[in-house]
């Protein structure tokens, strides 16, 4: 009986069940976890580096270079950063784009507010120009004596300046027969001209031209050159003896019949004829080769005007 019992006494089999990937459970999720948070890192460096201006990467790059070095050199660095080490080296601020709080692109104003200086000098110079050929009409119409010579004198406003045209009639010549001696009417034109351009804060230029009548004697080489050069001359004299300024004339030039008013009819008594042009300041600047003050004044490095005979 005691057989049969111990025959009947169950057996309880115990079995342990492993779980899958116990050996590293959820570690995974921290190994992903820290590759996006590098890869977030690495994305904010990126950002970061592409809107750092280049100034203040050499700033950066001089610091972990020699930081001790720019820590003492300190003042303005390569980038002009507001950090409290300042960085050191060459200041790129201009080439790099990086500015200091109110610099950096001062440039484009200060050009804008040159050429609107420029712009309300050339029509101060219009205006100017205008007024003073009103002027030398008026004082044309109301002197009976320039009255009788009108025709023989032309105003025009070009883009260089009011020009003032004496030109010579065949009735009525403004010098003597290839000479330079003035005539009577010719010398009370140039003094009523004179008196009127002795007010005007412009310069003025005198030409003298010929026409192409070949001079008759040609002693010693003397040609319509000389002769223009000299008609010139001798029409400065008068217009200074009127009262014009000498500083005022920045040039008399002889052109003979280089420049003829009338090239179909190069022997008409039309082509002879004193230029004087009163010039605006940019005409002024491009004729003497320097930058005239934008208040109307003239550069303090300008030379003295000269009187010189040239030819073209």
């Amino acid at each position: 009986m005691a057989g049969d019992a111990k025959k009947l006494q169950p057996i309880i089999i115990k079995r342990v069940k492993k779980g899958g990937h116990a050996a590293h459970g959820g570690a995974w999720k921290i190994a992903y976890a820290d590759f996006v948070t590098a890869m977030m890192a690495f994305f904010l460096l990126m950002w970061l580096l592409g809107s750092t201006t280049e100034g203040d990467k050499k700033g950066i790059s001089d610091y972990f270079q020699s930081p001790l070095k720019v820590a003492l050199q300190g003042g303005p660095g390569a980038g002009s950063s507001n950090s409290i080490v300042t960085g050191g080296g060459n200041d790129l601020t201009q080439s790099a784009g990086q500015s200091r709080r109110g610099e950096g692109s001062d440039q484009s104003p200060k050009k804008n507010a040159g050429d609107q200086r420029r712009i309300e000098r050339a029509k101060k110079d219009a205006q100017t120009l205008a007024a003073l050929a009103a002027k030398i009409a008026s004082t044309i119409s109301n002197n009976p004596k320039m009255q009788e010579f009108s025709s023989q004198i032309k105003l025009e406003l070009t883009p260089d300046g009011l020009q003032i045209q004496i030109v010579d009639d065949q009735r009525r010549p403004m010098f003597d027969l290839g000479s330079a001696t003035v005539k009577p009417y010719m010398r009370e034109i140039l003094k009523e001209i004179g008196v009127t351009l002795s007010d005007v804060n412009n310069r003025i230029s005198l030409d003298g031209h010929t026409d192409q009548t070949p001079y008759g004697s040609g002693a010693r080489g003397y040609s319509n050159w000389e002769l223009s050069a000299d008609r010139a001359n001798a029409s400065r004299r008068e217009l200074i003896t009127a009262g014009l300024p000498e500083d005022k004339l920045v040039r008399v030039v002889g052109m003979a019949s280089s420049l003829l008013a009338e090239p179909q009819n190069p022997l008409s008594a039309a082509n002879r004829r004193i230029s004087i042009l009163v010039m605006t300041k940019d005409a002024e600047e491009r004729l003497l080769g320097t930058a005239i003050a934008l208040d109307g004044a003239t550069d303090s490095a300008k030379p003295n005007p000269v009187n010189t005979v040239a030819r073209p």
